[in-house]
């Protein structure tokens, strides 16, 4: 409670100095972006029986460590062991939401194997997921997985916090994602155990199948039937095939619950009667008769869903998978989740976005694991990989529908997906002031399932929808820079552009790759892509297209060697450049590249340089009616103003770029500029106006979750 008062004083201070000082925007400003504690805990399931010893171990651990907390700002960490479909998700969110009243900070969750790739996590996105879900704008996430450790545990430090992790295989995914809080309560839910968790866990459980009393309660609870409850043998019997298991026992639940009229022997014959004949093990019996009882459609769009695809695909694209039309798709999805075979269940959306979450097929999997089995015995390759290759397309499709409406026109070399056959395009629309943020959130909502897409193309030998689909996660990469994935997706679209034998796509791809390489620091391997990107350019035609894409290759060895340190390399790879795109008449590009080259002089210390270049560029950039890029390069150009001891051009420049962040609402900008606004200010002898642009500056940051400026 003390530190309630304290965080609540704390902010009202805030808000008085504000006021103050004059400054309505700003206090406009912090109250519009007060965070809201996060409580990520889905609706809790309907019927839930046993773990009532689990639950007490842990409540009273929980506390025993607040009247005994130690000195040492680390959690308390609870974790919770066992098989699939045991339960140990529903009970950690049980958990959660009894606990969650004296952890007023709130509840967050994440799912790990919801953000693996290729059997790896990267934490650094799952760092970013959580700084947003505790109030830290995207914009304000730092771009390295040091720095975004750093900001979470800066972010955590003294707050009361309920944090769940599922689906843990190692404790070295789990450690970087602790809260740096002896307040905060941590729940780890896994098949494995920990034994290398650096905190070891206050209480470890592990959970076992549930014992046959529990299973039957909970069936009775699922069924509600009298007549089921009156026939205890039948009930026990039925729990039986289930193996303890509770996900199977509520889709055996729902599967009596529609087949009442068959009477409970009949019902408990059949089953019986399948695992003994057909020796199949613990609950496939249930499986199989779930499976039989759906209509022709259902039980193809079941073997379909058990691909790679089904993983990750929206409830919008079942209708490609599917292939028969929107209104035959959400018929056999809702027969499925009539069923408890399928959950439909909604993706939480980004921190901040407007409109609705994305709605997606998930299956058990134990339930994915059947099946892939009815898969391999009653359908066919052919029906699965025509399934994919529609998939594959309608997402490549929606892609460059919203690239197309979040960057513009720019350098793309795929021709427009046709449209899939009975699949609606997914719904982009918007007030043209929104157009681009509804096709930005598209693309981020969607990026596992492009991710997926580029490397189930590669697979199957459809090159030109492999890197195809690069094309529009470059824009996504641009606004969520530092994408574990991203290496490994676009070497796929290399790979697949090399094996289509499409030399300009090859340019194309390595350039791209190269920019995840730079930002992992992988600088020699970026280094050979981009040459190799740069010797194949220059094999190309004098047509127009092929001199932007050479100018494009030699620009991204440009910034290699800005990235780098290497800002002598830079300059004539900018240089020949930009006289490549004055050369074929492309004034953005020309203006760019000559932004780019005085960011390049000014690194050198070749100041009037620089100051020419700049000017030039914002010049340019004005006269295009670019207000982001007229933004950037007026801030630059102050900022080499300063350095040359021109003071009073360079606090008109800094408030033209301050004017033009707060327009645009850019908050990362705002700050930046502040800062700059202070180091002027102090070099011209006015401590109580540089005094005053720090404490913006850092109202900014303490809003908005961002770390300090770098002294």
């Amino acid at each position: 409670m003390a530190e309630e008062t304290r965080n609540s004083v704390g902010g009202q201070a805030h808000v008085n100095s504000l006021v103050q000082a004059g400054s309505v925007q700003e206090l406009h400003v912090h109250q519009s972006h007060t965070h809201r504690p996060p409580c990520q805990l889905p609706p809790e399931v309907p019927h839930f029986t046993d773990r009532d010893d689990e639950q007490a171990l842990v409540l009273r651990a929980v506390r025993d460590w607040e009247r005994e907390r130690p000195e040492a700002e680390r959690p308390l960490i609870v974790t919770l062991r066992g098989l699939r479909g045991v339960g140990k998700t529903t009970l950690g969110f049980r958990l959660a939401r009894t606990l969650r009243e004296g952890y007023p900070d709130g509840v967050l969750y994440v799912d790990l194997d919801g953000m693996r790739h290729d059997g790896g996590v990267s934490l650094s996105d799952v760092l970013a997921r959580l700084l947003r879900d505790l109030g830290v704008t995207p914009e304000w996430v730092e771009p390295t997985f040091a720095g975004r450790a750093a900001q979470y545990w800066d972010r955590t430090q003294h707050r009361r916090l309920v944090v769940v992790i599922d689906n843990v295989r190692y404790a070295s995914e789990a450690e970087p994602l602790l809260p740096a809080s002896a307040g905060s309560v941590v729940i780890l839910a896994g098949s494995r155990r920990l034994d290398d968790l650096e905190h070891a866990a206050a209480v470890e459980l592990s959970l076992e199948p549930l014992r046959e009393a529990d299973a039957v309660q909970l069936l009775l609870r699922i069924v509600h039937d009298p007549e089921l409850s009156a026939a205890p043998d039948t009930a026990a019997e039925l729990a039986r095939l289930c193996a303890g298991s509770p996900a199977a026992l509520r889709v055996a639940g729902r599967w009596v619950r529609r087949h009442r009229h068959r009477g409970w022997p009949r019902l408990l014959a059949g089953l019986t009667t399948e695992l003994r004949e057909k020796g199949v093990p613990d609950i496939e019996p249930v499986w199989d008769a779930a499976y039989r009882d759906l209509g022709p459609r259902a039980r193809q769009l079941y073997r379909l869903l058990a691909a790679e695809a089904g993983e990750v695909i929206s409830e919008a694209a079942v209708a490609a998978l599917l292939g028969t039309g929107r209104e035959a798709a959400e018929d056999a999805l809702a027969e499925l989740a009539d069923t408890g075979l399928v959950d439909v269940v909604c993706d939480p959306a980004e921190e901040g976005a407007a409109g609705p979450p994305v709605r997606r097929p998930r299956m058990h999997p134990l339930v994915r694991a059947h099946a892939l089995r009815r898969a391999r015995d009653e359908g066919s390759p052919q029906e699965t990989a025509d399934g994919l290759r529609r998939v594959v397309g309608w997402y490549l499709r929606q892609a460059q529908r919203a690239d197309e409406r979040a960057a513009g026109k720019r350098l793309t070399l795929a021709p427009a997906a046709p449209p899939v056959p009975g699949a609606d395009d997914a719904d982009l629309t918007a007030p043209e002031p929104e157009r681009k943020a509804v096709a930005h959130r598209w693309l981020t909502a969607e990026r596992r399932a492009l991710h997926t897409c580029v490397r189930i193309a590669h697979d199957a030998g459809w090159y030109d929808l492999a890197w195809a689909l690069c094309e529009p996660l470059w824009t996504h990469l641009l606004d969520h820079p530092h994408s574990a994935e991203s290496a490994v997706t676009f070497a796929l679209g290399r790979d697949a552009a090399q094996r289509a034998e499409n030399l300009r796509a090859t340019i194309r791809m390595r350039c791209q790759l190269a920019r995840p390489l730079w930002e992992q620091r992988r600088f020699a391997d970026a280094g050979r892509e981009l040459t190799a990107a740069v010797h194949g350019a220059e094999l190309l035609g004098e047509e127009k297209a092929d001199r932007k894409l050479y100018a494009s290759a030699l620009e991204f060895r440009g910034r290699l060697g800005a990235e780098s340190g290497r800002w002598a390399d830079a300059v004539p790879d900018y240089v020949r450049s930009r006289t490549i795109h004055r050369e074929i008449g492309n004034a953005y590009g020309a203006m760019l590249l000559t932004y780019q080259l005085g960011l390049a002089r000014e690194s050198l210390g070749e100041l009037d340089l620089a100051e020419a270049e700049l000017a030039a560029a914002y010049a340019a950039a004005q006269e295009l009616g670019r207000d982001r890029m007229t933004a950037r390069t007026v801030f630059a150009l102050g900022r080499v103003e300063r350095r040359q001891g021109r003071l009073d051009t360079a606090r008109d420049r800094f408030g033209a770029a301050l004017d033009a962040a707060r327009r645009r609402g850019s908050t990362f900008e705002e700050a930046r500029v502040l800062d700059a606004l202070a180091e002027l200010e102090e070099e011209a002898g006015s401590a109580q106006a540089a005094a005053g642009h720090r404490e913006r500056a850092a109202a900014i940051r303490a809003r908005e979750g961002g770390a300090a400026p770098a002294s």
